[in-house]
């Protein structure tokens, strides 16, 4: 079963990469899919911050090709495999998903963050930079990226004006990226990559400048760097 997962996960991983090309023209959810329709909302990070996918997809492949070839009984690889599978397996099939139905996406993509935080936490110490890297750098990603599905459908839904819902959303993603990156001080990617949408956030609210969402983001980026002074490894 150890080799099978090997395998399982590198087709996950190009599955996971190719879906974007069967799905083509998406840039995120379409006012028209809300009842309450909001163009740019205040949650959503600028669009240069999603060209960060191609670098995951790439890591991803790379790394898993390489367990899958060189890895593949390795009892330090296989703990992860089976909530890593199950994150790129349900990412597979998430794009088609999120252009039929924000809400169902919205769920997918906490599946997906939560296996990869499951998978990132019981990742080896072996090959850090093809086994740990690109799963840390995948689920700071996903922590962002939820948090921000969640804040569109709060105010895409009527739940919460655009504003408190992004500072809700946003302080959710704080909350989380700081608690993981805590616990987990050997994976700096991770956080480095929830600074990467945190930046973002604040570019996407330059013009017009929202205030609230823009300190928040800063507020973000100063807790995660903190943790920096509290490593013991």
């Amino acid at each position: 079963m150890t080799r099978l997962w090997s395998l399982l996960v590198a087709l996950a991983a190009l599955a996971f990469a190719a879906s974007p090309v069967f799905v083509r023209g998406f840039d995120g959810f379409e006012p028209s899919q809300f009842p309450v329709p909001l163009q740019d909302p205040p949650v959503q990070p600028a669009g240069y911050a999603f060209g960060i996918w191609g670098v995951i997809y790439l890591w991803l492949i790379v790394g898993s090709l390489f367990g899958a070839a060189r890895r593949g009984v390795d009892e330090d690889w296989a703990r992860m495999r089976p909530w890593l599978f199950a994150s790129l397996a349900v990412g597979a099939v998430w794009l088609p998903v999120a252009q039929m139905s924000p809400l169902l996406a919205t769920v997918l993509i906490w599946v997906m963050l939560g296996t990869a935080l499951r998978a990132l936490f019981l990742a080896g110490d072996t090959d850090r930079w093809l086994q740990q890297a690109p799963v840390a750098l995948y689920a700071g990603w996903l922590s962002a990226a939820a948090c921000v599905a969640l804040g569109v459908v709060l105010s895409g839904y009527g739940w919460l004006p655009p504003t408190p819902a992004a500072l809700a959303a946003l302080t959710l993603a704080v909350v989380i990226s700081v608690v993981v990156q805590y616990q987990l001080h050997r994976a700096p990617e991770y956080g480095i990559t929830v600074i990467w949408a945190l930046v973002a956030v604040i570019v996407a609210n330059t013009q017009p400048f929202n205030a609230a969402v823009t300190s928040l983001a800063l507020i973000g980026i100063i807790a995660i760097l903190s943790l920096r002074g509290t490593d013991t490894e």
